[in-house]
């Protein structure tokens, strides 16, 4: 695996940023994910929880953030396990307290052993309690007793949290805009993710199995760096396209068929994301075709609407129009666009929406609409996928038979900037030619 150089973040900026906003009567609590037992005494890798990694950047399980504006102990609290020699030679070294107020740049690490000794004094003389209540339902718990340890001060004078806001609502504001450090990230984990398509399109053939082409897939993001995918791998072949997360990938990959392949690398906690659809063999046929290039003329109408100010629900709009009428055109759907785009007489061949954001979660956080009536316009920062498709499912009375057990999406992962938008994934083979003359190269 090759070292990634890759920019950190400013941490304590964003941990500033968010401070600003909570006010000095307020006080945070932001957990990190909890660790997850699979089976017996086997355990998921742990990822960090997101929110909590974008204010710390700390990867370690079992670690708690606490912001106190003006606190005379500290502001910015970080919880964690201390060093353990005996415990590190089972389960993998650890920062200690000392190495993660390096490598954080918080005021103060304690042991995360004492927390429930120290968290209620944190919350005392504190208005607004600023948590992710609903998340962790034992943390939940944790939480309120601290409150109420708090709460059982007031007859000393002491104040405690009255009022608990949702925390995440101004974190995920803030990890809606990307800055310089997370577009370059997610640069490299897009470039590795295409990498590893560009690798499927030389190494498919009939007679792989879709686990194999997967598997090749991944061999790519870890040679180049990207620890993890991060998503579970779709290779669908044939019907299983039609599937739109089909994660099986057990079918063998047959001659004649087409593969979609939705697959993405983990770099520095981003995600990319990127989907192409190949013909097995290396050569579409002519049914392929038609749908392929429809899906294609679809995508680059949503491409188009991409553009500060522009609503962000406008992008999918342009592809529907596009597919639509080019349903209309083939003959599977009949009467006008207008009443194609009124009933959804599409969806059964359309059933997704063209895209969403993109970042430390592969669906990643902020709010679609600024209020319950209203698109959020696009503005410089964002990152978002497109990705239309069109699904001809096996078992769908209303697909012709022509194009049955044909299923087409294609995704691209875009930056939106002040002077237009950056296909992240540009270098990915993308038209049908292209496929096909990348595909030429391993058979």
């Amino acid at each position: 695996m090759r070292s990634l150089s890759l920019p950190r973040p400013d941490y304590l900026a964003r941990r500033r940023r968010l401070m600003a906003q909570m006010g000095q009567e307020g006080v945070a609590i932001i957990p990190t994910a909890t660790v997850k037992e699979r089976n017996g005494d086997v355990q998921y890798p742990f990822r960090a929880d997101s929110d909590f990694a974008y204010l710390t950047g700390f990867t370690e399980p079992e670690a708690l953030l606490v912001l106190a504006p003006g606190h005379s102990d500290g502001e910015q609290i970080l919880f964690c396990r201390p060093g353990d020699p005996q415990r590190e030679i089972w389960e993998g070294r650890r920062a200690g307290l000392e190495g993660a107020r390096q490598q954080c740049g918080v005021d103060r690490v304690l042991d995360i052993h004492a927390v429930d000794e120290i968290l209620p004094q944190l919350l005392e003389d504190r208005e607004i309690l600023f948590y992710p209540m609903g998340r962790q339902a034992d943390f939940d718990a944790r939480v309120l007793h601290w409150r109420n340890v708090a709460k059982a001060k007031i007859r000393q004078g002491i104040r405690y949290p009255r009022e608990v806001v949702d925390v995440s609502e101004l974190i995920h504001e803030m990890r809606l805009f990307k800055d310089a450090a997370e577009a370059e990230i997610l640069r490299a984990a897009v470039g590795i993710s295409g990498a590893g398509h560009r690798h499927a399109m030389r190494s498919c053939r009939p007679g792989l199995t879709e686990y194999q082409l997967a598997a090749e897939i991944e061999y790519v993001f870890h040679r180049l760096g990207a620890p993890s995918p991060s998503y579970p791998s779709i290779v669908g072949g044939g019907v299983n396209a039609c599937i739109l997360h089909y994660t099986e990938n057990d079918d063998e990959l047959r001659d004649g068929d087409l593969v979609l392949i939705d697959a993405g690398a983990e770099v520095g906690g981003y995600a990319g994301d990127i989907t192409r659809t190949l013909p097995v063999n290396g050569r579409f046929s002519p049914a392929q075709r038609e749908i392929y290039e429809l899906v294609l003329a679809g995508q680059e109408a949503a491409m188009a609407a991409l553009t500060v100010g522009r609503a962000v629900t406008d992008y999918h709009d342009a592809a529907v129009q596009v597919l639509a009428q080019g349903l209309i055109d083939l003959g599977i759907l009949g009467g006008s666009l207008d009443q194609a785009l009124e009933t959804g007489a599409y969806k059964p061949f359309y059933m997704h929406r063209t895209g969403h954001w993109l970042g430390m979660d592969v669906h990643d956080v902020g709010h679609y609409r600024v209020n319950q009536k209203e698109w959020r316009a696009l503005a410089a920062g964002m990152v978002l996928t497109v990705e239309p498709g069109l699904y001809f499912a096996p078992d769908n009375p209303a697909a012709p038979e022509r194009w049955r057990g044909i299923g087409i999406r294609i995704e691209d992962d875009v930056l939106i900037g002040a002077d237009g938008p950056e296909i992240l994934s540009a270098d990915v083979p993308k038209s049908i030619a292209a496929i096909e003359a990348a595909m030429a190269i391993g058979h």
